[in-house]
């Protein structure tokens, strides 16, 4: 787990993500020429996208090579995006060397037994409702939402709280 953010308050500028199982509810459809779909929930597009708006980076870390998912990170314009990279924590240390941040100032979000090295070295860890028994243990926050169902969104919701940027963030919305 990550240090105790009671006394040792957060700083985080990333917010980094799995993408089968949290962004999406970790099925997959294969369809007869091969391509593949995936569903992602709006909620978590829209809040990833108020994320951004306060100046922080995100960035997905997938072990499938993904078309869709290199597709939804154009539109969300996600600032780092690595696929096909069934070993995760090589793409998470290319990612600390790309955004020139320390593990310590991005929060990962995964959901299985794959994503637990990168959960265990992120200045913040967190897991989706569903996620694997071995991951909801060792994470500092499990959502009450599963995968691709709205658990980054209220990951989001949860972190711009912590960070003392809820306020700000919605300040244009309350107008």
């Amino acid at each position: 787990m990550s240090p105790d953010p009671a006394t040792d308050p957060l700083d985080l500028r990333l917010l980094a993500l799995d993408v089968d199982g949290v962004l999406t509810d970790g099925g997959i459809i294969i369809h007869d020429d091969g391509a593949e779909s995936k569903q992602f929930h709006v909620h978590d597009g829209a809040w990833l996208r108020i994320w951004r708006r306060q100046g922080l980076q995100t960035a997905l870390i997938t072990g499938r090579r993904c078309p869709a998912a290199r597709h939804r990170a154009a539109d969300l314009e996600i600032d780092f995006f690595y696929d096909h990279a069934p070993e995760k924590l090589p793409a998470f240390e290319k990612l600390l060397a790309d955004s020139n941040l320390t593990a310590r100032q991005i929060a990962y979000v995964g959901d299985d037994v794959f994503d637990l090295p990168i959960l265990r070295r992120a200045g913040f860890s967190a897991a989706p409702a569903d996620a694997a028994p071995e991951i909801k243990q060792i994470v500092d926050f499990v959502t009450t939402r599963p995968g691709g169902r709205g658990a980054v969104a209220e990951l989001i919701r949860h972190l711009l709280r912590q960070l003392n940027l809820y306020d700000q963030a919605l300040q244009k919305y309350l107008l």
